[in-house]
């Protein structure tokens, strides 16, 4: 990425491995056993295949080299590793900030196809961020928590 037209840039790890002991391996295996067994005897073998289909990703996932994702916002829109997103397809922006728990970024689009979007902050000034994203979005101010779906994600350490 150049980086002559960007008003802040930073990178973040594209993925956030949870330390999960083996007890928390002990209670999925069983948990998932538990679920196929159910699938199978309720013939409900849709239900087994999609649990097949999740052990099968969160093995992949837990296999998975992280690599580093690069941010930047710029006067017309936002850059995600590879991908730029104008700020015309950008419906708004909040920033959660409750350090050490939360430091995301999150943005939401004008399409109800693309799914919310969650950068980290780490260590960039909160806000510094929002004095830039304030000259090209809405802020929401409504959302003042984390998002219940990575919230439970993060406590079952998914």
């Amino acid at each position: 990425m150049q980086q002559e037209n960007f008003l802040i840039n930073w990178s973040f790890p594209e993925l956030e491995k949870p330390e999960r002991s083996k007890r928390w391996y002990v209670w999925a295996i069983l948990i998932g056993l538990l679920l196929l067994v159910f699938a199978v005897v309720s013939q409900n073998f849709l239900f087994g295949l999609i649990i097949i289909l999740v052990a099968i990703i969160l093995f992949a996932y837990h296999h998975k080299e992280i690599e580093n994702v690069e941010f930047a916002i710029l006067d017309d829109g936002i850059i995600v590793g590879e991908k730029f997103f104008r700020f015309s397809e950008i419906k708004n922006f909040w920033i959660i900030y409750e350090p050490p728990y939360v430091k995301n970024l999150y943005f939401e689009f004008k399409s109800s196809i693309k799914p919310r979007l969650t950068i980290p902050l780490n260590d960039i000034n909160p806000v510094k961020v929002r004095e830039i994203l304030l000259e090209f979005l809405e802020e929401d101010i409504s959302k003042e928590t984390e998002p219940l779906s990575e919230s439970i994600g993060k406590r079952l350490k998914l």
